[in-house]
């Protein structure tokens, strides 16, 4: 993975390795970052389930004025800051260590510009994998019954 374009164009920066990150591949960052080139300089940016920070570190590079990266995971407090350091980022980034749920209690100010990517494995009910197998399973037992889809239902779910 790299920083796409900007003030630290090129770097390459280091991902967690293993199942349990998905880390956003440069397709669909720069995708993203088409979409919303002209409204990140000078905002306030927070990077939720961060991982290895380079959704903030792209936004702070094309310009916005201070990233804030949140994840639970140690390992993953570690490469955002390798991240951010490497890329001459440090001074405008703040990492914080703690769950999503706890740092929107807190209510730490407000941002211009939230990425929210969160790992496809999660605990609890509201895990989006387990979600799309409900609905599979759910689409499965409408077709073996012979009725119809509900409302909302998509092809290729």
């Amino acid at each position: 993975m790299r920083v796409i374009t900007g003030s630290a164009r090129g770097k390459r920066l280091a991902v967690l390795e293993g199942e349990a990150v998905r880390p956003t591949t440069d397709r669909v960052k720069e995708a993203l970052f088409n979409i919303i080139q002209f409204q990140i300089e000078g905002r306030r940016v927070l990077d939720l389930f961060a991982g290895s920070g380079q959704l903030g570190i792209e936004a702070l590079s094309r310009g916005a004025s201070e990233a804030v990266f949140v994840d639970c995971a140690k390992e993953s407090i570690a490469v955002i800051t390798k991240n951010v350091e490497n890329c001459g980022l440090a001074g405008q980034a703040r990492i914080v260590q703690t769950d999503y749920a706890s740092y929107l209690a807190r209510r730490d100010g407000t941002f211009d510009l939230v990425f929210l990517d969160p790992p496809y494995r999660t605990a609890g009910k509201g895990s989006a994998a387990r979600g799309r197998q409900d609905e599979r399973r759910r689409h499965d037992r409408l077709r073996a019954s012979g009725r119809r889809g509900t409302a909302g239902y998509r092809r290729g779910l």
